[in-house]
């Protein structure tokens, strides 16, 4: 069973926007791991916008389960954040500045020595690395090669797709996983997976680790209540 890893952005986006602590980030982070999901996840961005850096620092001395920081690794704030809170996981995001949402995976073969020189900086102090990436054989070829841990399937291309056709929607992404098992990586995915379309790409990619869920879970949540959302995006990953 894939893991569910809840991404909290977006309570640290509500929150903001009143200035004060209502939602607590800290309080629902503990919830959704009382609810049921294996790990929680932050992306934080430069300015701020949702995460803040110090969210990290006090989430990581309350969590019990995976904490997963996403980031651009071209931003020395966002290496020293993560290398400062140790997390279980590292998941590189090739991020620009102002960037409203991740759109893109790494070129894994232009970036190739720069991602194997920060692979070897977080290995080094014991943290899991994910690289995120487009599902293309040579990407996950190149990304290979960096020492990675995992890569993160890019999802958004299958979830825009999935109703029109699934199965040619689904295609690239069993060829892209059997790829990453064949060259012995991890496999998460994340990015506009919800209770639509989890299940099928759960059932037909292989050996998925971990799936990263944000805005369409807490979307769901306002009208089904955070606890049997958590327990509905759970049941996604069982059958």
């Amino acid at each position: 069973m894939a893991n569910l890893s809840v991404n909290i952005n977006k309570i640290a986006t509500l929150r903001n926007s009143r200035g004060g602590n209502n939602p607590d980030l800290v309080k629902v982070a503990l919830d959704c791991e009382r609810f049921g999901a294996q790990g929680i996840t932050v992306h934080p961005r430069p300015d701020e916008r949702h995460i803040r850096y110090q969210d990290v620092f006090d989430l990581k001395a309350v969590i019990a389960t995976e904490l997963n920081i996403e980031g651009n690794c071209r931003e020395q704030k966002f290496i020293d954040l993560v290398l400062a809170n140790q997390p279980a996981q590292v998941t590189l995001v090739p991020d620009t500045e102002g960037q409203i949402t991740s759109n893109h995976g790494w070129d894994t073969i232009k970036n190739q020595d720069y991602l194997r020189e920060m692979v070897t900086l977080f290995k080094n102090a014991g943290i899991r690395v994910s690289i995120f990436v487009d599902p293309v054989t040579a990407m996950i070829e190149a990304a290979a090669t960096t020492g990675t841990d995992r890569i993160e399937l890019y999802t958004e291309a299958y979830a825009q797709h999935f109703h029109q056709d699934k199965a040619a929607a689904i295609a690239p992404y069993i060829t892209a996983a059997n790829k990453a098992i064949a060259l012995g990586l991890g496999i998460n995915a994340g990015h506009d997976l919800d209770l639509h379309n989890l299940q099928y790409f759960n059932q037909h990619v292989t050996n998925l680790l971990e799936v990263s869920i944000g805005h369409a879970l807490i979307a769901d949540a306002l009208y089904l209540g955070l606890e049997n959302t958590i327990q509905m995006y759970l049941r996604q990953l069982t059958n």
